[in-house]
């Protein structure tokens, strides 16, 4: 196999996912097997007692979760909360930098154990010890820089209590996929929260999340075209220009 058949093996393989898709809308991710569904199949939330009387049944002051006075914030593994993402950042950073430097050195030999008077009449036209060396030098250095980022995302999604860490607070994990015609948009969020951020509506924004991790992004012909091809890509890494 020569290389001109191992490269077009290789860019035919890289995109063999897009090949794929031809004609069809992307799919979506399975949920059977997801760390959401395996938490509520695992469920540390209690059932209702059966075994309980009337009288607490009918109570409106009730501790249980399902009673009208009740708390239904998530607590438990595999309760679900709402997650409020609301980020409107805008950052602006300027810099600028100047630097200069001037600097002279001359020698001379005027007298030096009489070797500049014996052999002044042996040195050419203009040459003297007087001035031996002479050096000058000056640089310059100047510099401006500036940073200007705008972002703004308004977003609502459901997530699910994973496990609770020994110390109470909460690991979370939730996504959310949106198909318009032949593109996907897809939402990812996690990360730990403490219960007592949770509000009464059961639902904490992002900035209560320690070591939050969101992605919003796509899948899709749009997304497919905006993505530079294998081949740019190859060439942007190795080239020195």
């Amino acid at each position: 196999m020569n290389k001109w058949s191992i490269l077009f093996l290789i860019c035919f393989t890289a995109n063999c996912g897009q090949l794929g898709r031809l004609g069809s809308a992307p799919a979506f991710s399975p949920i059977n097997n997801s760390i959401e569904r395996q938490a509520m199949m695992n469920s540390e939330t209690s059932k209702l007692a059966t075994r309980s009387s009337l009288p607490q049944q009918a109570s409106l002051w009730s501790r249980t979760r399902n009673s009208l006075l009740g708390d239904r914030r998530a607590l438990r593994r595999g309760d679900i909360l709402t997650v409020l993402i609301e980020i409107d950042d805008k950052a602006e950073i300027s810099n600028s930098s100047s630097r200069a430097r001037k600097a002279s050195e001359s020698l001379a030999l005027p007298d030096l154990f009489g070797i500049p008077q014996r052999s002044a009449g042996k040195l050419p036209d203009t040459a003297s010890f007087d001035s031996l060396t002479k050096i000058n030098s000056k640089n310059a250095s100047s510099g401006d820089g500036s940073v200007k980022r705008k972002e703004k995302l308004t977003l609502r999604v459901a997530v699910t209590i994973i496990e609770t860490l020994p110390n109470g607070v909460l690991y979370i994990s939730g996504s959310q996929e949106i198909r318009v015609n032949y593109e996907l948009r897809e939402l990812l969020v996690s990360g730990f929260v403490r219960p007592e951020d949770i509000s009464r509506k059961n639902q904490i924004t992002y900035d209560k999340i320690a070591s939050a991790r969101v992605s919003y992004g796509g899948r899709g012909q749009i997304s497919d075209a905006q993505q530079p091809r294998i081949g740019f890509q190859f060439l942007d890494a190795f080239s020195p220009f």
